[in-house]
């Protein structure tokens, strides 16, 4: 439903006539056979777009926007997300000339600088992950996940071994399983034990011939680090199996563990969680993988090489999965990432893991006693806390204190995931936030607790909109405006 706050479509604040531009009489004379639409193209009236003036417009789309949270106006505790800040300063690295005016059609040699720019965040990631080999043109990081499963598939075809089984642990993120049947294999899940991690007994009775991969998430969804993972690894690959480390959570390791030093085999990164992309809205990211020697030859086309001074798009794979993206990938992204890395360094890297445990441990703490955490006494870089006993309490649920921490000025955390969690609350601060606004959050939602239940309960009451039926909202979309009644 909607409060009193009034949001016109542009429709509605059309009027006839109206323009944002006038545009002068056509000069060019309408010679059927060179300018003319033939008539039979054309339509019988001009299409009924709104009819605005340009202030009209701008007002719209400026009024809009500040109905929007986002990282630069709100903290974004999102948990399993990792919304943090993006630095300007990647933005308008992105946006020089040199860089923002390339074409993907240009020759080779004109692109060397941007080659040469790709060719080093290869190395870099694959030096950040342990790791040989990198293909950067995944789109995302689901897109990541099921190029690496084809790449694990061609391994195995490769190899003549026919193995249908990915096995995911139910800590692992909740693509994982989509990824693997998208991939054509079987998701198989593991269980967790009573402290949040990989179920060994649950492993050792599904690992067989006909495992394929382990997709694991380590840190897990829990904010946990699997204390047993070297030898998860290891009783993978005494199967003939491969381990895959889901890297969405690599903010919490950056500089203080490797994926392929603890066992993983093939891995993606999300460029906007770990590397301060931009993030959200559907547009584009980027999800590059990284792999074992032996898994190299089937990596997408075309992959960045140097040969001398100079560098050149491989596309001489003949065992590749081909390609898994229009022309290399999205560079943009990229390109943010590289340089948010080497603004960095590798102690500044560090310190983005270190600070970003703190901050999640320092809200564990200030937390605990009203969200009560079922797992471990700490954590990485996030936690899920349980509001069951306020739900058995109060009534007051979950989703209810998300909805109502937006009246004050924060986003929502991620709520009812992970599954092992009744009335879970995964909270996620980044290393980005300040002691100043860590706390703001923590008051905020000790007062919402102490609030009465029938004011949580129909929250938000500031926002444009209060609460929608979010199940029909999925299952009835409106999506665009048409003319016709």
């Amino acid at each position: 439903m909607r409060n009193t706050q009034s949001i016109k479509l542009l429709s509605e604040l059309s009027r006839p006539g109206r323009r944002a531009v006038r545009l002068q009489p056509l000069d060019v004379p309408a010679v059927d056979h060179c300018v003319a639409i033939p008539a039979h193209s054309r339509a019988a009236a001009p299409p009924p777009l709104p009819e605005l003036s340009e202030l009209d417009i701008v007002r719209h789309y400026t009024n809009l926007s500040t109905l929007n949270m986002s990282v630069d106006s709100h903290f974004y505790p999102l948990g399993s997300c990792t919304m943090k800040y993006n630095p300007k300063r990647n933005e308008r690295l992105a946006g020089l000339a040199g860089m923002l005016d390339l074409h993907p059609y240009q020759p080779e040699s004109s692109l060397q600088g941007m080659l040469e720019m790709l060719w080093n965040l290869q190395g870099i990631f694959a030096e950040i992950a342990g790791l040989d080999a990198i293909s950067l043109q995944p789109a995302a990081g689901a897109q990541g996940e099921l190029t690496a499963l084809l790449v694990a598939a061609a391994y195995f075809r490769d190899r003549g071994e026919v193995r249908t089984n990915v096995l995911v642990p139910t800590s692992a993120h909740g693509t994982n399983p989509a990824s693997a049947a998208m991939a054509g294999f079987n998701a198989i899940g593991i269980e967790s034990d009573a402290e949040g991690m990989v179920d060994m007994a649950d492993l050792r009775t599904k690992l067989n011939a006909q495992t394929a991969v382990l997709m694991i998430t380590n840190p897990n969804t829990l904010g946990l680090f699997e204390r047993n993972i070297s030898e998860i690894a290891k009783l993978v690959h005494d199967a003939g199996g491969l381990m895959y480390l889901d890297g969405a959570n690599m903010n919490a390791i950056l500089g203080a563990s490797r994926p392929g030093d603890f066992g993983a085999d093939m891995m993606h990164y999300n460029p906007h969680k770990t590397f301060s992309g931009p993030h959200g809205g559907g547009g584009p990211g980027a999800g590059p993988i990284a792999v074992r020697k032996m898994l190299e030859p089937f990596l997408p086309t075309p992959r960045v090489v140097r040969h001398g001074d100079r560098f050149a798009l491989d596309w001489n794979q003949p065992k590749s999965i081909g390609r898994v993206r229009s022309f290399f990938g999205n560079v943009g992204v990229l390109l943010r990432a590289y340089a948010y890395i080497r603004t960095l360094g590798p102690s500044g890297l560090a310190d983005v893991s270190r600070y970003a445990v703190l901050n999640a441990n320092y809200l564990l703490a200030l937390l605990r006693d009203v969200l009560p955490v079922p797992y471990a006494e700490g954590c990485l870089h996030e936690f899920v806390g349980s509001a069951h006993g306020i739900k058995a309490r109060c009534g007051v649920s979950a989703m209810d204190l998300a909805k109502r921490l937006l009246d004050y000025g924060f986003h929502a955390p991620t709520v009812y995931f992970p599954m092992t969690v009744r009335e879970a609350v995964m909270i996620e601060p980044t290393e980005t936030e300040s002691r100043e606004t860590l706390d703001a959050f923590v008051d905020a939602l000790r007062t919402i607790i102490g609030e009465p239940s029938e004011l949580v309960q129909s929250a938000p009451h500031t926002g444009t909109i209060n609460r929608p039926d979010e199940v029909q909202a999925a299952k009835n979309q409106h999506l665009a405006w048409s003319a016709v009644p």
